[in-house]
């Protein structure tokens, strides 16, 4: 079975998460890209400690598009070192599976 991954973005608009996420999907490199508004990260950058209202992006995708995926959003993304971490989906329903099949690139 294709191992199916779940991708989280963050990005420091919703304008910009709505980009990216629009660009995922026309390319077949997200089946489905969920974006929920405004949350808040602290991290670290540059020696600093940061706080910033972000979107979170909820990708979802196959494994063996990842590369492709990642390259595309550091190609449209702000940030210098955007967040770009992938999940694998254990377990889901079938009927989703064979719709995202449909749908993404192969």
């Amino acid at each position: 079975m294709e191992k199916y991954i779940m991708v989280l973005i963050a990005a420091g608009s919703l304008q910009e998460g709505e980009e990216i996420g629009s660009e995922l999907v026309k390319h077949g490199l997200a089946a489905c890209c969920n974006i929920i508004p405004e949350i808040k990260s602290m991290f670290k950058w540059k020696g600093e400690i940061c706080k910033q209202t972000e979107v979170l992006l909820l990708v979802k995708s196959k494994a063996s598009l990842f590369k492709k995926l990642e390259k595309r959003v550091k190609k449209l993304h702000s940030y210098e070192v955007p967040e770009i971490i992938a999940f694998p989906i254990e377990a889901g329903l079938q009927d989703y599976f064979k719709w995202m099949d449909e749908v993404l690139k192969t």
